[in-house]
């Protein structure tokens, strides 16, 4: 009886660690070898491997929510831990069109980092994610033109062509510009091309590879600093991480922000180069814009810039053209 009694004991000190393990459960609505799904994971094993097993993730086999409900799903719970497109709930974010505008930067990283620096300096930015803890922000790699029908070379090509936009900043730029597009999700993209329905698409290199459009398209051109950017967040449920003891805490902090900034943009910068190579294969005609198209397009979005510093000092932001000025700034600072 005795030694039943101190077998019993053993195995339940033993199973102790195990039954403290804090379990978090984490979302994606992008498939799991998608680039951002690969990048979250890394995140999560990262985490698991500081703690040595004392915290890991639940990866779902599938979101929780739609793109465009992902937020409001981890607001209310549904899940822990995921990310999402500002743009997905048009007019519910504003300083963050910040990292949208055109001609920022050439790879991710670089953006990515500058942007969850200069954000992290302002509390407005946090001010308007109520109801989730933000880990980092961070943004996808340089807008492109992508076509089936003529290389674009001037501003009066875009003209004439029907595109396929995923909303956000990229839907005002591509109005300024004077082009006919439809708002529809990235995922419809090679049914509407393949069909005809569509002539072209704006995307991040990465997109033609992820939704199968590289033997689609065969024109692209390209833009010094991309034609746009899209802005993320990547987020925890704040009463989850309100519930972590002091050390979870901690462990979650050590890994979010920049560094968790960093890992999704080499994770798109990654993608992006290999879609890049793959359009080379596809025998993709590639148009690098030159000055004057360049010229023209920064005079025909510049007042989308003007309308975002009004809007966001009317929504309490000091200052917006200077905090511009600084995430420029820190942009050519990442990339040196």
């Amino acid at each position: 009886m005795k030694r039943s009694f101190l077998f019993l004991a053993a195995a339940a000190a033993l199973a102790g660690p195990a039954s403290a393990q804090t379990v978090l459960t984490v979302s994606s609505w992008l498939p799991p070898t998608h680039g951002m799904s690969v990048a979250q994971k890394e995140w999560c094993d990262l985490l698991e491997k500081n703690t040595a097993g004392k915290m890991k993730c639940n990866i779902l086999p599938r979101g929780v929510a739609n793109p465009p409900g992902t937020f409001d799903a981890i607001k209310n719970g549904l899940a822990d831990v995921s990310f999402t497109v500002h743009g997905y709930t048009p007019g519910r974010f504003v300083y963050t069109q910040m990292a949208e505008f055109p001609f920022l930067g050439n790879t991710s990283e670089p953006i990515s980092v500058a942007f969850n620096r200069v954000a992290s300096k302002h509390p407005e930015f946090m001010a308007e994610h109520q109801g989730v803890k933000v880990l980092s922000f961070f943004t996808h790699g340089p807008g492109i033109v992508f076509n089936t029908k003529r290389a674009i070379t001037k501003v009066e090509d875009l003209q004439g062509l029907k595109f396929r936009v995923g909303g956000g900043m990229v839907n005002e730029i591509s109005k300024n510009l004077g082009m006919n597009v439809t708002l529809k999700p990235a995922p419809d993209s090679y049914e509407l091309l393949s069909g005809g329905v569509m002539d072209g698409t704006l995307f991040p290199a990465e997109s033609t590879e992820s939704f199968k459009i590289d033997k689609i398209i065969k024109y692209a051109t390209t833009f010094p600093g991309g034609l746009y950017n899209t802005s993320f967040v990547f987020m925890m449920n704040q009463g989850r991480y309100d519930k972590l003891t002091a050390d979870e805490k901690k462990a979650v902090d050590a890994i979010s922000g920049e560094p968790a900034a960093r890992i999704f943009g080499r994770a798109w910068d990654n993608v992006d180069r290999r879609a890049t190579a793959l359009m080379q294969v596809n025998q993709v005609q590639i148009t690098k814009a030159d000055a004057k198209f360049v010229a023209d397009v920064k005079a025909k979005t510049a007042p989308l810039e003007q309308k975002w510093v009004s809007e966001a000092a009317a929504k309490g932001l000091k200052d917006p053209a200077k905090v511009l000025a600084e995430f420029r700034a820190e942009i050519a600072k990442q990339e040196k």
